[in-house]
């Protein structure tokens, strides 16, 4: 069912069993998966993961004291019924959404899965108990660390694209009118979108091991939850046999064409937001941070 995206009535007839039975069993291997492999291959980060991770971004895609990469994905399912509008979504749709952490290694380290369809990354983020335990600094996270080379600390960052709100610890891209102005703010942007990227490579990674991505889902919203909970512990079980990374000799600059077409945000961040900003665009644009083919 989750591999080949056959529906639930297409699997019944080949194995000649009612469709409500079909269904029952998808959902309850689901169930059983979630509850004997999810404390093993999506287990909350400790203080050494959370540095190891932050090695590997530095080592792989030249991005110091990042612990994740972060990016939500609409999953479509059927129009829930009497929910109006709730999961109706941008893309005139209905979906839930999968919040995912993502490692070097395109690994989920974090899931947040079943937000309506209709809110923004931002606010899934702000209301999940994720980002409340960011926000309390309750997940183990390191210490500031001296940047690579350096004697300049620095906290250990998430990064995310233009739908996320500048914080602390979440770095986003600097808008499109200064990107443009300032050639220094144009790296720092093309080195953030080159290691973002894992979280969407992540994501197509799933859809080609699981091509029930590729249709809408018909589940009630509870059930789809379970489905994508349990795609995303087996993508992680698959890649702990993995040692295969995918690295990118050249910055990868696709998503910074439409930047100029969002909204400016970021006036509500803490001044203390910018400056870390600031500080590692500084890096980017030193001899210390600075790549060769810059």
């Amino acid at each position: 069912f989750l591999a080949t995206g056959d529906s639930y009535q297409t699997i019944a007839f080949s194995f000649r069993l009612g469709h409500s039975t079909v269904q029952g069993i998808v959902i309850e291997v689901c169930n059983a998966i979630i509850l004997k492999l999810k404390e093993e291959c999506i287990k909350t980060p400790q203080k050494e993961d959370w540095e190891r991770i932050a090695n590997e971004f530095w080592e792989i895609w030249n991005f110091p004291n990042c612990i994740g990469a972060l990016d939500g994905k609409h999953v479509v399912i059927e129009a829930p019924p009497n929910t109006g509008s709730l999961y109706y979504n941008y893309k005139k749709t209905f979906s839930i959404v999968l919040l995912a952490l993502v490692d070097a290694q395109y690994k989920f380290t974090v899931v947040d899965i079943g937000a309506f369809g209709k809110n923004s990354d931002g606010g899934i983020l702000s209301h999940s108990n994720f980002g409340k335990a960011l926000e309390k600094n309750k997940l183990h996270i390191p210490n500031n660390r001296a940047l690579p080379g350096t004697n300049e600390k620095l906290p250990y960052v998430i990064i995310g694209d233009e739908a996320f709100p500048l914080k602390n610890y979440l770095l986003r891209p600097y808008p499109g009118p200064q990107m443009y102005s300032d050639v220094k703010k144009k790296i720092f942007n093309e080195r953030l979108s080159r290691a973002r990227k894992v979280v969407e490579d992540a994501f197509g990674q799933l859809t080609a091991k699981f091509r029930i991505y590729c249709r809408r889902l018909k589940s009630l919203p509870e059930n789809a939850d379970k489905i994508v909970m349990t795609t995303c512990i087996l993508h992680n079980y698959i890649k702990q046999d993995s040692s295969e990374i995918h690295t990118s000799e050249v910055a990868d600059t696709t998503s910074l064409g439409n930047l100029s077409s969002f909204p400016r945000q970021g006036g509500s961040a803490q001044r203390q937001a910018f400056q870390y900003r600031d500080q590692f665009k500084d890096f980017f644009n030193s001899p210390a941070g600075k790549l060769p083919w810059e």
